[in-house]
């Protein structure tokens, strides 16, 4: 039976990132529809290994409680958020920002009007579906049946390069290989603090914080405030 469950999760995760990265860079579609084919996926694949493999509620198999020991979560969600700031401060130079203000307008129908809303998406719903899916389903049960190892480096190396496909077409090689190796170091610690609480509530923290952070900027960089 363990055998299945990990040839499920690794398989059912890949096929996920591929179809996710074919939605973001091969069709013309916009920001919505490109979430809700995220929505569906990171809902539904965890959804039929807990209820087909695990027999199991939802709920209950995500482990919140209300003892849940939280304090890496916030004292790492807030490190993250200024260290996103001076990471951001010490690239700017080196990124075509207009390029990347261009590329969201035009291929995912972002701009100043709508970009509110789409950060209030991006940190708390878009934050918790990936932490649901890349911790949640993938590393923390992978990490429960015994293979530790396979869990941490398969989920932050799924977990990079489903953010490499987001934005590959924004920056130079070196940039985008930095990117790659800050992404998967930025796995293993969400991985690292889940495993305080056996669930992905830690991770969740940091995410939604570091998402703050880039909103923060993207609002700075489209004038909007």
């Amino acid at each position: 039976m363990n055998d299945r469950r990990v040839l499920y999760i690794i398989l059912s995760s890949t096929i996920t990132i591929l179809l996710l990265y074919l939605v973001e860079q091969h069709l013309k579609v916009n920001y919505l529809f490109k979430s809700l084919s995220k929505i569906i996926l990171f809902i539904i694949i965890p959804y039929l290994y807990i209820k087909i493999l695990n027999k199991d509620t939802l709920w209950k198999h995500m482990k919140f409680k209300k003892d849940n020991n939280l304090r890496y979560g916030i004292i790492l969600g807030v490190s993250s958020f200024v260290i996103v700031i001076l990471t951001f401060m010490f690239v700017k130079d080196y990124i075509n920002i207009a390029d990347i203000i261009s590329e969201l307008e035009n291929k995912s129908k972002i701009n100043p009007t709508n970009f509110i809303l789409v950060g209030l998406y991006i940190i708390f719903i878009n934050s918790f579906l990936e932490e649901l899916f890349f911790r949640g389903f993938v590393f923390l049960n992978l990490y429960k049946l015994g293979h530790r190892k396979l869990g941490y480096i398969f989920s932050s190396l799924l977990f990079s390069l489903y953010h490499i496909t987001i934005f590959q077409t924004w920056f130079n090689i070196y940039l985008t290989s930095l990117a790659l190796v800050g992404l998967i170091t930025i796995g293993l610690i969400f991985n690292y603090v889940d495993t305080k609480s056996q669930n992905f509530l830690n991770s969740w923290i940091i995410h939604i914080l570091a998402d703050c952070a880039i909103i923060a900027i993207g609002i700075k960089l489209l004038g909007i405030v």
